[in-house]
């Protein structure tokens, strides 16, 4: 008979990642012959670019590129980093001591929370938002504070309820845009409010930024604001923009002052990226537009697919929204999400998010994958036809 250990005391509270346990049951339903098909989860099924796995291959096979690697990662990485950072978003970094390449952007939200939070320190975190930024508050001691986003306010910040809230142990700030799980597009105007607000309040603003070449013509960074490194952490991420999720490749871009801060603590956690992942990663971030233009001319295939789904479910959606998913309001008669993702994972065999994982706000709502072929889409829209 085994032992019993309590776990930490950190844990409490913790449950396991909705993902991880929903995958289960999907499991058990297909080896009960449900072939379901999954439009949940955000794992791009498209591969990188072909010279992005040429150089993996090339450098794999070198004798000298299998040890340790730098914490800070390769500087051909760095330099690539800030290259493309100046391409596309119009950000000067300075690769030295301005960016940490990180494994995968997920770890990042982990390192910033153990860096910042003490014991009782609060951070605000979006509803309806990622998960995971109250996961890995929690698990870093800290108390997460939930701040509504609603449809009315176009998914943004209400400031000036925030002016009215007790800011005096909140430290970071947790954003995204564009956001996930509602796909609003960012606003140079709240970009600009959201800096002027954590400069007033003293609280570091933690921007989490791996969408914003989905869908999206005009990818933006929260750094491109006036004066932002004085208070503006942002990670960002391959795995969706170059198809390299497996791959775990993200990186932290902020002042010199906050890379230091940030490496005190992932030091003591890995021992860096292997490094023809990181060269790979390099060539990856060098890919010009039509790479962009190719991968998202078959996003918006799917997407018309999607939502000839979410209209034969009576949904309503904007068709504005950009990112790798579609958020969608359930019909009037619905009594949530859940109950209407239930309906169509055991009535039709197709498994759709309900907005309710991602916080109270999301509870009315859906949310979709574009992870999936167009006959897949079409296959979902069959079945869910029969319902």
């Amino acid at each position: 008979m085994s032992i019993q250990i309590s776990t930490a005391k950190r844990l409490d509270g913790i449950g396991e990642y909705y993902f991880s346990q929903k995958l289960r049951e999907i499991e058990l339903l297909n080896q009960q012959g449900k072939q379901i098909i999954n439009l949940g989860i955000g794992s791009p099924d498209l591969p990188p670019h072909p010279d992005v796995i040429r150089v993996l291959q090339e450098e794999s096979a070198k004798p000298n590129t299998h040890a340790y690697q730098s914490y800070k990662g390769s500087p051909v990485l760095r330099k690539a980093v800030t290259d493309w950072y100046q391409r596309w978003y119009n950000v000067s970094l300075n690769p030295d001591t301005e960016v940490l390449p990180l494994i995968g952007s997920k770890e990042g939200i982990m390192h910033i929370c153990m860096t910042y939070l003490n014991d009782g320190d609060q951070a605000l975190i979006p509803d309806p938002g990622y998960p995971t930024y109250s996961s890995a508050v929690k698990l870093a001691g800290g108390e997460p504070v939930p701040y509504h986003l609603s449809e009315a306010h176009g998914w943004f910040p209400d400031f000036a309820l925030l002016e009215e809230m007790d800011l005096r142990k909140v430290k970071l700030m947790w954003v995204n845009y564009p956001h996930m799980p509602t796909g609003q597009v960012p606003d140079t105007s709240k970009f600009e409010e959201l800096v002027a607000f954590g400069r007033k309040h003293h609280i570091l603003i933690c921007h989490d930024n791996p969408y914003s070449f989905i869908l999206n013509e005009q990818p933006t960074s929260l750094l491109a604001v006036d004066g932002a490194k004085d208070v503006v952490l942002e990670l960002n991420s391959l795995s969706k923009s170059k198809n390299m999720a497996g791959w775990r490749v993200g990186m932290l871009c902020a002042a010199k002052e906050r890379i230091n801060e940030v490496l005190r603590f992932k030091s003591n956690m890995d021992s860096g990226m292997f490094l023809p992942v990181q060269l790979a990663a390099a060539k990856a971030l060098s890919l010009d537009k039509s790479w962009y233009d190719e991968v998202n001319a078959i996003y918006a295939a799917r997407r018309e697919k999607v939502f000839e789904l979410l209209n034969l479910l009576k949904c309503r959606y904007s068709k504005d929204q950009v990112g790798m998913f579609v958020w969608a309001s359930i019909p009037e008669g619905e009594v949530s999400g859940y109950s209407l993702s239930d309906k169509i994972l055991y009535g039709a065999n197709v498994f759709i998010t309900p907005g309710g994982i991602f916080g109270k706000a999301g509870e009315q709502y859906i949310r979709i994958s574009l992870c999936g072929s167009v006959t897949l889409f079409e296959q979902a829209i069959e079945r869910i036809q029969q319902l």
